[in-house]
């Protein structure tokens, strides 16, 4: 049996960025706190908490005074920053610099909109924390949408503005600006802009050869990732007898027999040490 892991597979920028700054911080202090989940995967959150990292809501930030207190990549409403600012909460800022620009062309948008502002429109998955963050530059006045099917939410008779969360789908977007121009009112003004992150786009054609290029597919990831959701589904649709699994211990030993290309991949917040456990528990249980 060959098993082979995706090289392109594992921790995008942003993510490697905010977990070597938390690692910095505890390594010097051998305390931190992170507002939510520094990354959305359990065993990586889970080492990090062995190391110090200590996870918090943002009701528990609102408590805290003279404290150093991390934000994740998925960046943060501004209503967060003034929290910390009134008790002088020291921010270690790990906001991605993708998630970042697109928070400030959101808040450039509706600063620039006037009095006769349009209607901001977010393809994204409501109340995710990089969600959150982008409708916080409006005030909270942005539409979100999650899919196609929810475009009823929005007036075609006003201006549209319409933005995306990073980790979407390009395919999804793309149908989302199809609809919008076919039931947009005449004369009425449509913007859009893709703001997805390539990171997620550009993997999904080299995601997809991967998983046909093996007999079996594990996807390692964790359960609250939305760009681990998109890319499995491409490996399901390129490779049928491909598997969900959030570790080694989800593994049926049934998916082994009989095959002999196995191919381990995961999301932009699956750790590579992960992966690499998956494998060896794979060649423990086919050497058995």
């Amino acid at each position: 049996m060959t098993i082979e892991i995706d090289s392109q597979s594992g921790f995008c920028f942003g993510v490697t960025t905010a977990i070597s700054k938390a690692e910095e911080q505890l390594n010097s202090s051998g305390q931190l706190y992170c507002l939510g989940d520094i990354v959305h995967n359990s065993n990586e959150v889970e080492r990090l908490q062995e190391l110090g990292l200590e996870t918090i809501t943002h009701e528990q930030l609102a408590e805290l005074h003279d404290v150093k207190v991390l934000l994740r990549a998925h960046g943060e409403p501004p209503e967060t920053y003034e929290t910390a600012r009134r008790n002088h909460i020291t921010i270690i800022d790990a906001t991605c610099p993708v998630v970042l620009k697109l928070q400030q062309r959101i808040a450039k948008s509706w600063a620039e909109a006037g009095d006769n502002k349009p209607q901001l429109v977010i393809y994204g998955k409501r109340r995710h924390a990089e969600v959150n963050g982008l409708v916080g530059q409006t005030q909270g006045h942005a539409i979100v949408i999650e899919s196609i099917d929810e475009i009823g939410r929005i007036d075609f008779d006003r201006d549209i503005i319409l933005y995306s969360q990073t980790t979407k789908s390009l395919q999804g977007f793309k149908q989302i600006v199809g609809e919008i121009k076919r039931r947009i009112a005449k004369g009425v003004r449509f913007e859009y802009y893709d703001t997805i992150c390539r990171s997620v786009a550009n993997r999904i054609p080299q995601i997809r050869q991967f998983a046909q290029r093996h007999e079996l597919i594990l996807f390692v990831c964790g359960s609250k990732s939305s760009n681990g959701r998109i890319l499995f589904a491409e490996c399901l649709d390129a490779n049928p007898n491909s598997h969900l699994i959030s570790n080694e211990t989800e593994i049926d030993a049934a998916w082994l027999r009989d095959v002999q290309r196995v191919g381990i991949c995961g999301a932009t917040s699956t750790p590579r040490w992960l992966m690499t456990r998956v494998k060896q528990h794979i060649e423990r249980l086919t050497a058995q």
